[in-house]
């Protein structure tokens, strides 16, 4: 972006990143401040927790045959979309405060790409777990019987998706060439990209909670049809704990989420009331806090997932432990297969499609 050459009519390529700050008025200290050095030093703690917490997951579900599953390789990417986050938000550490106006233009775009390719890979994410969670519960599944090769190529196309949704300011929907329209919160982003970015990420919260809504509304409606056999209230608790434990997660994601894309939503729509600047890094605490709340999540929802964690947490010293002091477990795909027809035989079937068997999540 930064160039040697003049100006071109209209545009300011060939000005400093300190020109754009102090133009949206944003203005920033030369000099580091206490409020900077706190800022930089907790918001590095919490990366190095992000990055060390989802590393966690992302081993646990790789070592753990348990968690082969469709479900959980899409959980593991989440992680991945976590730990990218936790890199992204440790790299604008670096590059915050003072450090800011030393920035060329193009580390400026790269740093905040950065940051959008993580939400935009978290989001798709959550989209496909929803997607995921409402085609298998249809059809009276806890796991998907989508393959590994097309769970694989998903997870590609959510980071081809990020990455270009990243790279889209850098790209030319920026405002170098339109000072007027320049955000307060990101002064080189345009303000009509802001407010597309908002209401994108807000209309997929919307899809996603309406998809669970859905869900819970028809196992709850199908659960009152089912036969009162022990198989059958062990799949329904089953499907149930795991739905609870991916819409805590989404949860979460929306609650830690929502009130920065609404701020940033008001900066781009011109809100001069909104004092936007003045929240904006509560917003961005609460944002990346958000990164390292799913592994806690699975702590506490997932005996398994606990399990596996202290294993690995203890090299392995409980390597040869009995899982079967855990109360739960994730059967094979062969050992679903056939307790699907153990349990046909046992079970009248309300809509032709046998239940699958147990896979428990506390």
């Amino acid at each position: 972006m930064d160039t040697l050459t003049d100006d071109t009519e209209g545009c300011y390529f060939n000005r400093s990143v300190k020109f754009f700050y102090e133009s949206s008025g944003k203005n920033i200290s030369d000099h580091w401040r206490k409020r900077d050095y706190t800022i930089v030093s907790l918001g590095m703690a919490v990366c190095f927790v992000v990055i060390f917490s989802n590393i966690l997951v992302i081993v646990a579900i790789i070592k753990n045959r348990r968690f082969h599953f469709p479900i959980y390789y899409l959980l593991g990417n989440l992680a991945l979309a976590d730990l990218f986050s936790g890199v992204s938000y440790l790299n604008l550490m670096f590059h915050t405060g003072p450090w800011t106006i030393k920035l060329s233009k193009h580390q400026w775009f790269v740093r905040q790409a950065l940051i959008d390719t993580s939400l935009t890979a978290s989001v798709l994410n959550l989209l496909a777990v929803a997607v995921e969670r409402h085609q298998t519960i249809f059809n009276m599944q806890l796991h998907s019987e989508m393959s590994t090769r097309r769970i694989f190529v998903v997870i590609v196309f959510i980071w081809l998706v990020a990455i270009i949704m990243g790279l889209v300011p850098t790209m030319g929907w920026h405002c170098l060439c339109d000072l007027e329209n320049c955000s307060t919160m990101a002064p080189m982003y345009s303000r009509k990209y802001l407010v597309f970015w908002a209401l994108l990420n807000l209309l997929t919260f919307s899809i996603m909670v309406a998809i669970y809504t859905h869900i819970f509304v028809y196992v709850r409606r199908k659960s009152k049809q089912m036969a009162p056999h022990t198989s059958q209230m062990r799949h329904r608790e089953t499907v149930m704990s795991l739905m609870k434990t991916v819409s805590l997660i989404l949860g979460c994601f929306v609650l830690c989420w929502t009130p920065g894309l609404v701020v940033l939503l008001l900066d781009g729509l011109g809100c001069e009331r909104c004092q936007v600047l003045r929240i904006e890094k509560y917003c961005l605490v609460l944002a990346e806090c958000n990164s390292f709340v799913n592994p806690i999540i699975y702590s506490l929802r997932d005996k398994d997932m606990r399990t596996t964690f202290l294993e690995i947490l203890c090299c392995g010293s409980r390597q040869n432990r009995n899982h079967s002091n855990s109360a739960v477990h994730f059967n094979t795909m062969d050992q679903e297969n056939s307790q699907k027809s153990q349990s046909a035989e046992l079970m009248p079937r309300s809509n032709g499609t046998p239940l699958a068997s147990d896979s428990t999540v506390s």
